[in-house]
């Protein structure tokens, strides 16, 4: 990490904010800073200047300044902190996390064009707990395939998966690969396609074991995604928690109110 000052080279060619532009100087200040930090200039770890002393070194003011480190910080490229040791840093862009439309890790990873990967920690036939029974709705007894992987962006760990899907629809699972997108083995191997699913989104803290797995610290924040999905007729064939570190996803979910409702009043 580089504690920086507006004296080091880095900062030698500063945005010129006295051109005529209609481009507001916070947005041409932000612009600076991405490219300054997606070119390398600018280092993850990085703590930038002083509010006050880069503010005074472009001729704006602090609050402009600071609507430029808002949007930067918005996008995941700067974190504030507060405190003795706070100030501003450089950080690593959160990867988006689209949960729109059904989509499995690996389609996830394919919007946010980076490359996804999976590690299977444990696959193994259970009978499972209450819960995942009754969200699969099996008998009494019923038994479901538990299938636990940690999944990877660009090879860095991101998220870790609990599955469990029914074993009366998917017979002999274990002897296929599962390191690869579960939802095309289930189209391609069994015809089963989830088609609907119910969510759920939550904040948890990762346990030793799942910090472990991860590469993070214990207690670390991570965002829970509970789903139970089902085919076109209602059957549910999956119910998964996912796991997702707080510090490198960001969930993103694109809603649309039907044509049906275009005019009805909503209530808030």
């Amino acid at each position: 990490m580089k504690v920086l000052t507006v004296d080091d080279d880095v900062f030698g060619s500063l945005p010129d904010l006295t051109a005529t532009s209609d481009v507001p100087s916070h947005a041409r200040i932000e612009q600076w800073l991405t490219r300054m930090i997606t070119a390398g200039r600018l280092s993850v770890g990085d703590k930038l200047p002083t509010e006050e002393d880069l503010a005074a070194s472009m001729g704006v003011s602090r609050m402009t300044l600071r609507q430029a480190l808002g949007a930067l910080e918005a996008q995941g490229l700067l974190e504030r902190r507060r405190g003795r040791s706070g100030g501003t840093f450089v950080t690593r862009r959160r990867i988006e996390v689209d949960l729109t439309g059904l989509p499995g890790f690996t389609e996830q990873m394919r919007r946010a064009h980076v490359r996804a990967g999976a590690r299977v920690v444990r696959s193994r036939l259970v009978t499972p707990s209450r819960d995942v029974s009754t969200a699969l709705r099996l008998p009494r007894g019923g038994q479901a395939y538990e299938v636990v992987r940690v999944r990877s962006a660009n090879r860095e760990p991101l998220a870790l998966e609990e599955t469990y899907l029914p074993a009366r629809d998917f017979p002999g699972l274990l002897d296929r690969r599962l390191t690869g997108s579960m939802y095309a083995l289930m189209r391609r191997d069994y015809g089963l396609v989830p088609c609907t699913a119910q969510e759920w989104l939550e904040p948890v803290v990762a346990t030793s074991d799942q910090a472990a797995l991860l590469d993070i610290a214990a207690g670390s924040a991570l965002m829970l995604v509970t789903r139970t999905a089902c085919t076109d007729d209602g059957k549910p064939i999956e119910h998964a928690l996912d796991r997702y570190r707080a510090d490198r996803t960001r969930i993103a979910l694109t809603t649309a109110i039907s044509q049906g409702r275009i005019g009805a009043p909503q209530s808030v």
